[in-house]
């Protein structure tokens, strides 16, 4: 039903077909989410019920409006202006950009990790790709404000974060203000910063499924488990962050090259400058996966290491997310 509902909407020119392939998503990934009958769990899958059958409605109202006024429903089409906000904001939701990013850390916090990877990447691609097909009507001035502070509120949110995935999520929150801030000038690069991130995010999450480390200090004594997994995730970590010589650097070298050709050099350095923070917390999460002494005098059992050879997706992943750049 996943694989069907993102199909739907990614294929879709009518806005019918879109919001029913959203739909199908929504409800498709809400067992998932649930899966462990945890009442952290029902009450994650309950808050992404709500907040994503909001910003579908949202959608349909939107493109109604249009339909209403121009007599047009196909996706490319969106003209109305009152349209346009709505949809902006309706897909603000369904990705968790600010100011309606509240959903997203609590969701990801009460599910599995690997539910947690399906909903920071396959669950974005459907609104991504409308964002993409409606980005030369939409407001840039808007789209630059919520990018900002998406990026502002990603980076300091995540720092006073213990659990893994709430930082992971904040984490996706500021990559989603660098992919708005460009979406209007050059959707091209939009879509470049998503799928390296989703291969970046797919190498952390599916190596803390590994592990088994949900939270910081779990962390600090898994490096007996995997210790070269460990050390690599260290790397994909960086990468996450947009340290150069490593993949994360493209998409930011980019989107900064095409925004001072647009003018908007202020933009840049203040979107720059705010990647600072979400390095802070990358720096913090990758200190504590390869401090190999946990600091405390009392003595603690060492974990034992995994006899299974690492998985070869993982391998691929973690590869591509660090060298990409280099090569």
């Amino acid at each position: 039903s996943l694989i069907l509902g993102t199909s739907i909407t990614i294929s879709s020119n009518h806005w019918i077909m879109a919001w029913a392939g959203l739909e199908i998503n929504t409800l498709a990934i809400l067992p998932l989410i649930a899966q462990s009958h945890h009442p952290r769990a029902i009450e994650a899958a309950t808050k992404y019920f709500l907040t994503q059958a909001a910003a579908s409605t949202l959608m349909l109202f939107s493109s109604m409006t249009n339909a209403w006024y121009t007599g047009q429903w196909d996706i490319a089409q969106l003209t109305h202006p009152t349209s346009c906000l709505i949809l902006t904001s309706a897909i603000a939701m369904k990705l968790g950009l600010v100011p309606f990013h509240f959903w997203f850390p609590e969701v990801l916090q009460g599910s599995p990790l690997t539910t947690g990877l399906l909903l920071s990447t396959i669950m974005k691609f459907p609104p991504m790709t409308l964002f993409y097909m409606t980005s030369h009507s939409l407001n840039p001035t808007l789209l630059t404000c919520m990018a900002v502070s998406s990026a502002a509120l990603g980076g300091w949110m995540g720092l006073n974060q213990t659990q893994i995935r709430k930082i992971l999520a904040f984490s996706s929150i500021a990559h989603l203000g660098w992919m708005t801030i460009i979406i209007a000038y050059n959707p091209k690069l939009t879509l470049l910063n998503f799928y390296l991130y989703i291969l970046m995010t797919a190498a952390t999450f599916l190596t803390l499924n590994t592990i088994k480390a949900t939270k910081l200090s779990t962390l600090m004594t898994t490096w007996t488990k995997a210790p070269s997994l460990n050390a690599m995730l260290l790397l994909t970590l960086l990468s996450l962050a947009g340290l150069p010589p490593l993949t994360g650097f493209i998409p930011k070298w980019l989107i900064i090259q095409e925004l001072t050709k647009q003018n908007m050099a202020p933009m840049a350095t203040m979107i720059s400058l705010l990647s600072l923070l979400g390095l802070f917390f990358y720096l913090r999460l990758a200190y504590c996966t390869t401090i190999t002494l946990p600091p405390h005098t009392t003595n603690h059992m060492k974990q034992w290491h995994i006899n299974k050879p690492t998985n070869t997706s993982i391998a691929i992943l973690t590869t591509v997310s660090t060298l990409l750049l280099p090569i």
